[in-house]
């Protein structure tokens, strides 16, 4: 099948490769709908929650399904293809999806979905995907590598990214639209890395998440869940180390955090702000940064398009410093953490 791709640009190819994912979840975004009422994955309203009437989850079905059916329709296209890792990254992925699922249905332990997130964690390792070396200025030639620490690493790294986008995934549209500017962010750096499966797999990522964002985007039709919001997460945080696998530079962790920035600093000064409350650091709340935004007078799709420009801030960052205009990729993050952590600041003052 798809047989003719073999001899086109492979840059055709993935546009031919956006473009299916993004009419698969467009168009079984519906299914996904009857589905999430037939199976009781519904979202009642909460404290917490930002939706006033129960409204359908596991939307993230369609993302998964468009994801998936273009990989396979592609993938035996695509020329130096790293079929292990692709593998891997598959298998994990279909694992995380059916826990997502099944939470959206059946609200499962946190321990329960750490398990399972730590055996997708080890399925990408066992098939060669792993973090091999970090930024270190003290080491020689400012890399230090990770040896036997390799695959601790790399499960903190996949199982960070994945709760960290499930935890923005609270205004409508919000981590999809994220998750699509993290991917396409990484579709650049692939293409600058020569990594045409880490290609392949963010072209197909994003036009799956943007197919999808029509019916999230407010006023959402369908939330993506659990479903969605893990598969992402864990989906980004392995690209991201496929995408840099081969350039083994001091660099690539750090471009990788900052494409990831939002869902990643969110989540880190979330976990602060709950110690310095002394609340549970897994207790959930209404102090994300979007939901600081919405009581702060907001509007909804003012809040969501202003993170979606933070978010663009933190990837530009990320392709600046993989082109080494270090400089003003450091400006760009200088003025993102000044203003959050001003507004952490006067949150603290305020609350006192």
């Amino acid at each position: 099948m798809f047989e003719f791709l073999k001899g086109i640009n492979s840059n055709f190819i993935y546009i031919i490769a956006f473009a299916i994912a993004f009419v698969i979840a467009c168009f079984t975004t519906p299914l996904s709908k009857k589905f999430a009422y037939k199976v009781g994955a519904i979202d009642m309203p909460k404290a917490r929650g930002m939706n006033t009437k129960p409204m359908p989850l596991a939307g993230g079905i369609s993302i998964v399904l468009g994801f998936l059916v273009t990989i396979a329709l592609i993938a035996p296209s695509i020329k130096d293809l790293e079929l292990i890792h692709l593998i891997g990254l598959i298998i994990g992925g279909v694992v995380i999806t059916i826990v997502g699922l099944l939470d959206d249905i059946y609200d499962l332990p946190a321990k329960l979905k750490l398990f399972f997130q730590i055996l997708a964690a080890l399925i990408v390792i066992i098939t060669g995907t792993t973090i091999q070396a970090v930024s270190w200025p003290w080491a020689p030639g400012g890399v230090l590598l990770l040896g036997s620490f390799s695959n601790v690493i790399t499960i903190i790294w996949i199982i960070g990214v994945t709760n960290a986008v499930n935890l923005i995934d609270g205004l409508d549209g919000l981590a999809t639209g994220v998750s699509s500017i993290a991917a396409l962010c990484l579709m650049f750096i692939s293409i600058l890395n020569g990594e045409p499966t880490a290609v392949l797999l963010t072209a197909a990522l994003a036009g799956s998440c943007l197919g999808f964002l029509p019916h999230n985007f407010n006023p959402a039709t369908i939330y993506m869940g659990d479903t969605g919001s893990t598969f992402l997460g864990f989906t980004l945080s392995v690209i991201s180390i496929q995408g840099f696998i081969k350039s083994y530079t001091a660099i690539t962790i750090i471009v990788a955090v900052l494409i990831l920035g939002l869902p990643i600093f969110d989540t880190f000064f979330a976990i602060l702000r709950r110690i310095a409350n002394g609340k549970p650091v897994m207790q959930a709340d209404r102090g994300h940064l979007h939901h600081r935004l919405v009581d702060r007078g907001y509007s909804h799709k003012r809040a969501v398009l202003t993170l979606y420009g933070i978010s663009g801030g933190f990837g530009i960052a990320g392709i600046l410093i993989a082109m080494n205009d270090i400089m003003f990729a450091l400006i760009i993050i200088g003025l993102i953490l000044v203003v959050w952590l001003l507004d952490f600041i006067a949150r603290r003052i305020k609350n006192k």
